[in-house]
């Protein structure tokens, strides 16, 4: 491990402590490299971690995710979606939430069922690993950003986070009802002005660097998780579990 890297694994323990009150928790989880990551850290400081996973029968997410924790054999609850009740949850989220944007209906709706899961399991707070795409370049958009130079990435940066942000907070609203909190641990002020200290060519390459996010995937390898988790190119959490088909489908 570089340098850079023990800093960087050092700033996730540091806002990791800061913003978890307490020692059982849950995690956000899909068997993707920034949620398997957090987990891995999380455990290895001593949190009792249950991992939480959610989508509908035999969606990606699910499958992954077992696959992956095959490997971790951390303690790992799933909740399969039920299309019969979809449209009625899915309904009730965007009029708590009052957005037609469909990220966000989509988000909080995965959210509505992380909440309920955890809840289900007497679990308070749930930890979830946004702020990674978003800062260490994990989207397609970046690679059209690179193109136009740095200055271009970073007015991606700050706009993918104040969006993110701002959703979390409608997330939250939405785990209210289960007594649920959500916590982003790197999406706190500390590790974005961190995070965005490290270098650009350490997150994402060229335009055609469809792994991107490479310092976080060198970390998440030192740490051990699992190679099939951190060499996976990134699925978004509504197409994982297959949210967005079914909300297209109401339609």
């Amino acid at each position: 491990m570089n340098k850079m890297e023990k800093q960087l694994l050092e700033e996730i323990k540091t806002c990791i402590k800061e913003n978890i009150p307490d020692k059982k928790i849950g995690v956000a989880f899909s068997g993707g490299v920034d949620s398997t990551l957090i987990s891995k850290i999380c455990s290895d400081m001593g949190y009792d971690i249950t991992l939480l996973t959610i989508g509908f029968p035999a969606s990606h997410d699910i499958l992954f995710a077992k696959e992956v924790n095959h490997h971790l054999k951390f303690s790992h609850n799933i909740l399969e979606i039920e299309s019969d009740t979809f449209q009625t949850i899915s309904k009730k989220v965007k009029q708590t939430i009052k957005t037609d944007n469909l990220s966000w209906n989509e988000n909080c709706i995965a959210f509505f069922y992380v909440s309920q899961l955890a809840k289900s399991l007497g679990i308070n707070i749930v930890v979830t690993a946004n702020g990674i795409d978003e800062l260490f370049c994990g989207y397609n958009a970046y690679r059209e950003a690179i193109s136009k130079g740095e200055f271009s990435v970073l007015e991606v940066m700050n706009s993918k986070l104040d969006n993110e942000i701002k959703m979390m907070k409608a997330v939250n609203q939405i785990a209210s009802e289960f007594n649920v909190r959500i916590i982003q641990p790197l999406l706190s002020p500390t590790f974005i002005e961190f995070a965005k200290t490290i270098p650009i060519s350490e997150k994402i390459h060229n335009s055609e660097d469809v792994l991107r996010k490479h310092i976080i995937r060198k970390l998440a390898s030192d740490v051990g998780v699992p190679e099939i988790s951190y060499t996976k190119r990134k699925k978004a959490l509504q197409y994982g579990s297959k949210i967005h088909k079914a909300l297209l489908k109401l339609k």
